[in-house]
């Protein structure tokens, strides 16, 4: 018995920030299975530097740090279907996200530098002709909802992440655009892998989480994936929560 479920996105034009591990991987990985031209970011110089397979994927490296390079980004592309915004950092540069200049910093990585994409792509995204709209997906995080006292910026990001979804969601609904965001407990990555050394935080972690256990990034991956189709056609401004029921208690 199974109960499985297959994607077509063929002739389907995608990018992906921050395509070269974890989830964004997984979700590159799934768009390029199910046909799509995909194209990723990543900050390193060249594809060959990265210990994944990124075979089939265009890559584009790109700092979020980097205004021009956003725009130069958003400007190679005349038309595109689906916009995936995953990429982003705690502690950008090291620093310490209780202070000013750590916070800030933060929301520019994980909210500013995804708007500025986002907005920049408008004119390429109105050019889709995907059957339900073009679409995009921004990742938000569990850390928009609960309080984070080790890194507040991110946090914030994220919440405003939300914020911005509902509004270009709003703004570009006449104009065929899907926006939504996706919303993940914690999943197991590279980002969260430091907690192996913690065992004591990792099993807190756990006892939060009704499923007991961690999301494998696939699991998600599925899930932007659905919020791009056709089948979610009628889905605009919506947050979708993949914490395996984290957020009930």
């Amino acid at each position: 018995m199974t109960n499985r479920i297959s994607f077509d996105f063929a002739g389907t034009q995608v990018l992906i920030t921050g395509g070269t591990s974890g989830l964004g991987h997984a979700t590159a990985c799934l768009f390029r299975d199910s046909g799509a031209a995909v194209t990723i970011t990543g900050t390193k110089a060249s594809p060959a530097e990265y210990p994944v397979d990124l075979s089939g994927m265009a890559y584009r490296a790109l700092a979020l740090t980097d205004n021009a390079a956003i725009d130069a980004l958003a400007a190679s592309f005349s038309t595109l279907d689906v916009l995936v915004n995953n990429a982003g950092v705690n502690f950008p540069g090291g620093l310490d996200e209780s202070t000013p200049d750590g916070f800030a910093a933060s929301v520019d990585i994980n909210l500013t530098a995804q708007y500025r994409l986002t907005v920049a792509l408008e004119s390429a995204l109105r050019a889709s002709a995907l059957r339900g709209g073009a679409s995009v997906v921004t990742l938000a995080s569990m850390a928009a909802i609960r309080a984070t006292t080790v890194v507040p910026g991110y946090g914030a990001a994220k919440a405003g992440v939300l914020s911005m979804t509902r509004a270009l969601a709003a703004r570009w609904a006449a104009a065929g655009i899907r926006v939504n965001a996706v919303t993940p407990g914690v999943v197991a990555t590279r980002m969260t892998a430091p907690m192996e050394h913690f065992p004591e935080i990792k099993q807190a972690e756990l006892d939060h989480i009704p499923l007991g256990r961690f999301a494998e990034p696939a699991e998600v991956a599925g899930v932007i994936a659905f919020m791009c189709s056709e089948r979610a056609s009628y889905c605009t401004g919506s947050s979708f929560v993949v914490d395996g029921g984290y957020s009930l208690q």
